[in-house]
């Protein structure tokens, strides 16, 4: 593809988020609804109040609440993994509210922000406590680990939009082979892949040319639609089905 293809894609898809998103009063708050769905395909909604010359952005306590109305419970190690994930996206815990505090300059970025953590706690948390020993984040480390893969975790980098974006793990060049931006899904919905592709789409422009990029798939419950799969390798994302993840040890150990 072409520069200008690929500029344009993404020409479109943030027309299509200005399109998609809708904003309204609510008790001296703006709400603004979003494009992206929560696991009960009902779109996630962000709440913004002015506190002297600055904005506070909140979920109103929303992720958090079901979660646990869910029958998720909260242990320590749970909510030491849960702050892990705030802090990457630089987003607080206010009592259940997951919330952000931006000046007018930054809002955009802060709102960007607050709804990758949203998605992120939502994604993490969608499982069954039975049947899962670990979080799949988790277990993708412990995988690099045990394989002795060296990296860098938690990454936020810029894009050429401006916008920072975050990877779970990064491996740095190595003299046989380039950089590597590593996400881990737990769940692969339409909208997660869809960030996961704009992340990276937006942030190797401002990357060494051969930088690639890696996506750890879940499909131990549920099967990866091949849509997926074509849409990541679109965009030249290599996808890791958990079930293979030792068919690729040697393309990230290199």
């Amino acid at each position: 593809m072409l520069n200008k293809d690929c500029n344009e894609l993404v020409s479109e898809y943030l027309n299509w988020l200005r399109e998609q998103i809708t904003v309204s009063e609510v008790n001296g708050a703006c709400e603004i609804t979003t494009p992206f769905l929560d696991r009960h395909n009902d779109f996630l909604l962000i709440y913004v109040k002015k506190e002297g010359d600055k904005f506070v952005l909140t979920d109103a306590g929303y992720i958090l609440a079901d979660l646990q109305m869910s029958g998720l419970d909260l242990t320590p190690k749970r909510q030491t993994l849960l702050q892990t994930i705030l802090r990457g996206f630089g987003v607080e815990q206010h009592g259940s509210e997951l919330r952000v505090r931006a000046a007018k300059k930054d809002f955009p970025q802060q709102k960007h922000s607050l709804l990758q953590a949203m998605l992120a706690v939502n994604d993490l948390f969608m499982v069954a406590q039975s049947r899962v020993e670990a979080f799949f984040l988790e277990d993708v480390e412990q995988y690099l680990r045990l394989n002795k893969i060296r990296f860098i975790s938690k990454v936020n980098l810029i894009g050429k939009t401006g916008y920072s974006h975050h990877f779970d793990f990064a491996i740095p060049r190595s003299d046989a082979a380039p950089e590597r931006l590593i996400k881990a899904i737990n769940r692969s919905s339409r909208d997660n892949i869809t960030a996961s592709i704009f992340s990276w789409d937006d942030t190797r422009a401002s990357r060494e040319e051969d930088s690639q990029a890696y996506i750890f798939l879940n499909d131990q419950e549920k099967a990866i639609s091949s849509d997926s799969l074509t849409a990541l390798e679109s965009y030249k994302i290599t996808p890791i089905l958990w079930t293979k993840r030792d068919e690729k040890v040697e393309l990230l150990r290199a």
